[in-house]
């Protein structure tokens, strides 16, 4: 309430653009309630029935609801208030949340976790520079020298957070089942005579329908998230004054920890079981942190302490007062509490709200496994966003249907809420446990929070987790072992992708091409160079792969130009456009090879569009003339220094685009300098015959450059850009690895099962590279390759 009296005051007294800022604000703070709180908002449907169930049936009295309404407040005051709303908002990474963002803050600023390609260029990004840099001058510096002296601490760091995400992975498979069955089950209190088998069907076939939407984004009907999450929490927040004034008024005594007290001394054992109930009331209070990269702190805050929290508080209170005096419609708790003139209405919003709900899960699931995927610890699949959707929105299509499977699959099996909120509430103390690890580490090596205050920020929240977590593992045989299972499945196939992914990058480096034999070559590189621009896609970000001589020992012919291509993820949240390429030279310019470095952050979305080729043929031509300009920063070493192309201001101007290779006119007022193709006529037919067969690779052939002649370059510098030319409209092939991966003969037999079966069954049944990288099967050579790990 104070932090919302002073947004106020601050409105009321600041100049014009200062309130302009704060209708910003306000007007971000009304689109985050239908994402950021959606799950949240909807935790009242089956907090009750999740706590009192079991066990604590038996204990019909007043106190008990008295001390469950006592540990639900507190809870949620302490977890979804102040640990999200008021400490972790604070422990950002560039306006970015989540369990990545916090390793993604140690792993550039304590250096606990580099990735195998990491560069000292990357560290000049200006998403890279923060706070924490100077890790050695920290008091914290003795702690981390004994971490770093134990090389294994980094591995249990990686498997920390991978069972974090593992965990935020099934909680997808099951906050939407429990949510919607939820909802649902309000019809029997309408309808005594509905069995659970028709509430499972309807539950089933509105889960069914938002699968099958997925593909198609939620742009079209995201306008109504907010409005209809609003218009929920309001709804619930009036029925709880209604029954607070209609059934118990006293209830607000149990606000005193005092009742929650009382609750452990009279129910035991069977009280400290029902834990995980209670922590199922600040479920979805991570996606305040998760989600803060499309939404600020401040429009977060102000929804959450203006409307979320009291709203929710009052209707907990209220469900408290009702049961305090009909303690036997504990099963239905939630919609036998609404007033009779209110259900049906209650009714449809609950419905709506467990939608708006399982649409926000959906999305959380989709960005932890982009995020995994982005940071080399998932196989590779499709990730799909369209222009049209709304910011920051994807689909993975094979998540959507493993999701779709695993949510049918408890919805059926279960069938019960109870045993859906005991997986539920395991996994969700799991993950909130990890957050409170990361950001100790967080507080102590890159805020420069002393040892003492971030350890008693861990010791208060870490040993209350604790107890949750001990209470959801002694329910674990009523539910919650699919959690445990489903957790431990996403954490062994990660972490086996990531070992093998490594490993193999680590062959690729020790097997790499000595740039010493390559200038032996000579500028041909003893082989027959052919018109044309060869891109070959490697993880290495300096030499030369061993695939590259692989492929010219079988065939002595190679391109005109070769372009050596790596894509690689910083761990940063996202990388500017103009700091994206890095193009350096490889050799002399007669050998007409080049690097370039493609940058993404781990929450940017590649887009390898049809102008992918034309942006490196352009941040090749920004180089060599940066090369001209200062060509003694460049001339140090056989592999070259890379520049950061698209910083300059002269960056897209080199070329002038036509549209078709066909035209013969130019398209704009000056002349230009066109170039007659160097494909025979017979090769010309055969493309046309091509592109009419495969129209996904006419825009390629299609787009050309043509080189300006008001160009004020040097000679030198012309003829370079000409030859690069030439080489674009001769075509462009895409030259990738077709890698068997196999463990070493003298390996132990866990190792031979992890790289035989499992990583080698992972690469065989996930996306092709080129079909992540989207080249067209026409542009694609394959080139095989035995790793030997």
């Amino acid at each position: 309430m104070i932090y919302l009296l002073t947004v106020a005051l601050e409105l009321c007294v600041s100049p014009v653009e200062c309130r302009q800022q704060y209708r910003n604000c306000l007007l971000l703070a009304y689109q985050s309630f239908g994402i950021v709180f959606g799950e949240l908002s909807t935790s009242p449907l089956y907090v009750y029935r999740s706590t009192l169930s079991g066990h604590l049936q038996k204990y019909q009295t007043q106190d008990t609801i008295y001390g469950s309404f006592s540990l639900i407040f507190w809870t949620f005051t302490l977890f979804s208030l102040f640990k999200y709303a008021v400490i972790l908002l604070s422990a950002d990474d560039n306006n970015e949340g989540g369990i990545f963002a916090l390793y993604s803050l140690l792993s550039r600023h304590a250096k606990f976790s580099l990735p195998p390609n990491y560069q000292a260029a990357d560290e000049e990004l200006s998403a890279y520079i923060g706070q924490g840099r100077n890790i050695n001058k920290l008091p914290s510096f003795k702690f981390k020298r004994i971490l770093d002296k134990h090389k294994k601490s980094r591995t249990t760091l990686l498997l920390i957070v991978l069972f974090g995400a593992g965990m935020v992975m099934v909680i997808g498979a099951l906050a939407p089942p429990i949510t919607v069955l939820s909802s649902v089950k309000g019809l029997q209190v309408h309808d005594k005579q509905l069995n659970e088998g028709q509430l499972v069907f309807l539950a089933c076939a509105v889960l069914l329908g938002l699968f099958i939407l997925q593909h198609r984004g939620n742009n079209w009907v995201s306008f109504l998230f907010a409005p209809i999450v609003i218009v929920w929490v309001l709804t619930i927040a009036i029925v709880g004054i209604y029954n607070i004034i209609s059934w118990n008024p006293m209830i607000f005594k149990a606000l005193s920890p005092y009742y929650a007290f009382k609750f452990f001394k009279e129910t035991g054992k069977d009280g400290w079981i029902s834990l995980g109930g209670i922590f199922l009331c600040s479920r979805g209070a991570e996606a305040m942190f998760a989600d803060l990269g499309y939404w600020t702190k401040k429009s977060i805050r102000v929804a959450f302490f203006g409307v979320i929290y009291p709203c929710l508080v009052l209707q907990y209170m209220g469900q408290a007062a009702f049961l305090s005096k009909n303690f036997s419609a504990v099963p239905t708790s939630f919609f036998s509490s609404v007033p009779d003139a209110l259900f049906w209405p209650v009714f449809i919003m609950a419905i709506l709200a467990a939608i708006v709900s399982s649409q926000a899960v959906f999305s959380a699931t989709f960005s932890i496994v982009k995020q995994c995927h982005a940071l080399g610890c998932f196989p590779r699949v499709k990730i799909v966003s369209k222009p049209r959707w709304i910011c920051g929105q994807i689909n993975i299509p094979e998540i959507n249907w493993i999701l779709m499977i695993l949510t049918l699959a408890v919805t059926v099996g279960f069938r019960d809420t109870m045993h859906i909120g005991n997986a539920y509430g395991l996994a969700g103390v799991c993950v909130t446990f990890v957050t409170t690890i990361l950001t100790f580490l967080v507080f102590i090596f890159v805020r420069k929070t002393g040892v003492m205050l971030a350890l008693s920020f861990f010791l208060f929240f870490g040993l209350i987790e604790l107890a949750f977590l001990s209470s959801t593992f002694a329910r674990a045989h009523h539910g919650g072992w699919i959690s445990l299972i489903l957790g431990l499945v996403y954490l062994t196939l990660m972490y086996v992708w990531h070992y093998g992914t490594r490993r193999k990058y680590l062959y690729e480096v020790q097997n790499k091409v000595s740039m010493k034999w390559i200038i032996t070559l000579g500028p041909s590189l003893g082989i027959v160079r052919i018109p044309g621009i060869g891109l070959i896609y490697s993880e290495l970000d300096t030499g030369v792969p061993a695939m590259f001589t692989h492929f010219m020992t079988n065939l002595s012919a190679f391109y005109q130009v070769g372009v050596f291509v790596c894509t690689k993820t910083i761990a940063v949240p996202h990388i500017s456009p103009k700091e994206r390429y890095l193009v350096g030279r490889i050799g002399p310019k007669p050998y007409q090879l080049y690097r370039c470095i493609i940058r993404y952050g781990y929450n940017d979305v590649p887009k390898y569009e049809e102008d992918f080729e034309d942006e490196i043929v352009m941040s090749i031509a920004e180089f060599i003339q940066l090369e001209s300009e200062s060509p003694g920063n460049f001339q140090n070493s056989l592999d070259g220094r890379l520049a950061v192309v698209k910083s300059a201001n002269g960056f897209g101007t080199r070329f002038v685009v036509s549209d078709s290779v066909s035209s013969g006119q130019n398209s704009g007022s000056s002349p230009q300098i066109s170039l007659r193709s160097s494909k025979s006529a017979t090769l010309q037919r055969l493309q046309e015959s091509y592109q009419q067969e495969f129209p996904e690779c006419g825009k390629r052939w299609h787009a050309r450059f043509e080189l300006p002649v008001t160009n004020s370059d040097s000679p030198n510098i012309k003829k370079e850009l000409l030859e690069l030319l030439e080489a674009k409209d001769a075509g462009v092939a895409h030259i990738i690895g077709h890698s068997h991966v196999k463990a070493r003969k003298h390996s132990s037999h866990l190792k031979k099962f992890v790289v035989n079966v499992v990583y080698s069954f992972l690469r065989e049944n996930c996306r092709a590279p080129a079909v992540v990288l989207n080249i067209p099967h026409l542009c694609l050579i394959e080139v095989g390759m035995n790793y030997h790990i």
